[in-house]
């Protein structure tokens, strides 16, 4: 096998297909549809089969380029994977991929419902007296991630509106964020 040959499919030849190539997308490098809800264990076989196939160790015999090659596949995969496998990484790619981008750190705009969500969840974090009133409000929050969740699945995989869909990963940044600011108040 040369090194042009690290390009190796994740489907199989008797498809048809050729080999991925370094410019495709996520999606298309794992031969998974360009979808929200991904199946997570095809995911990670996928991405086994892919760095298996790609290691650079695999190509020390063919010289100092070949393992080079091999070493742009491995990193591809692995950022690739890395991407696909985080819900709001994936779906922010998604929007990316479909023209638009969210663009979390130049566009802050939220609707207000969800500003004044933001403000009554951190006035019941400063009042929160113990940890029950903090697993209590964190009980309502992943709650809310899971509905924002749901709603993203939706505006990507049922309407393909990549606008109502960076408005869900926007939100859903937040919650990840406030989340983390939770978990952190418990244990101290």
């Amino acid at each position: 096998m040369n090194a042009t040959a690290v390009a190796v499919a994740s489907r199989s030849a008797s498809e048809g297909t050729a080999g991925p190539s370094l410019q495709d997308d996520d999606f298309a490098l794992f031969g998974l549809p360009r979808r929200f809800d991904l199946d997570r264990a095809l995911l990670d076989e996928r991405w086994k089969a892919l760095q298996r196939q790609a290691h650079p160790d695999r190509f020390a015999h063919q010289g100092a380029a070949a393992q080079r090659v091999a070493m742009q596949w491995s990193v591809r995969i692995n950022e690739a994977y890395h991407r696909l496998r985080d819900p709001l990484r994936r779906a922010a790619y998604w929007c990316e991929l479909h023209g638009v981008p969210v663009d979390a750190e130049s566009n802050t705009v939220m609707p207000a419902d969800f500003l004044l969500q933001q403000m009554q969840w951190r006035e019941a974090l400063d009042d929160a007296r113990d940890a029950a009133d903090i697993e209590a409000l964190l009980q309502t929050v992943e709650a809310q991630r899971r509905e924002r969740l749901a709603a993203l699945a939706d505006a990507i995989d049922q309407r393909q509106d990549a606008r109502a869909a960076v408005e869900q990963v926007r939100a859903l940044m937040f919650i990840e964020r406030f989340i983390d600011s939770l978990h952190a108040r418990l244990e101290h």
